[in-house]
């Protein structure tokens, strides 16, 4: 079977989890994930992680976060005036919020009496993954 290499469109099925095994996302159930191998379209953990792997091939590659969703920015963590908020907003809301650079997808961590704290960073900023994966095309 032909090695996998840079550029090639490919196919797995994955497994992402922390690295207390908790399950944070998984192709169980759905189509496989598709990608070209070695290009910006994935995390570069795992896009990297499949060339020289071939169909059939399996393994389970711990990914960084210097690889993965990067690291925790403290600064993208933000105060905003509550009455920015609709009123039933919620901690673990998702809105869209748009600064000086651009539009981003903010979290809502903490409610306070005048103020909604939120979290720019991906959830799993600063999280070391470990992806099992199964090349299936």
């Amino acid at each position: 079977m032909a090695e996998i290499v840079a550029g090639d469109k490919v196919r797995i099925h994955y497994t992402a989890k922390l690295e207390d095994g908790t399950v944070v996302d998984s192709s169980e159930g759905k189509d496989p994930l598709e990608f070209e191998a070695g290009s910006d379209q994935l995390i570069p953990g795992v896009s990297k992680a499949v060339i020289g792997m071939a169909v059939g091939d399996s393994k389970s590659v711990t990914v960084p976060p210097e690889e993965g969703y990067g690291p925790h920015q403290p600064q993208a963590v933000q105060q905003v005036p509550k009455q920015h908020f609709p009123d039933e907003v919620k901690e673990g809301d998702v809105f869209k919020a748009v600064s000086e650079q651009g539009e981003m997808m903010v979290r809502v961590i903490e409610i306070g009496d005048d103020n909604v704290t939120v979290d720019a960073n991906h959830p799993l900023a600063g999280q070391t993954l470990v992806f099992d994966m199964e090349v299936v095309e």
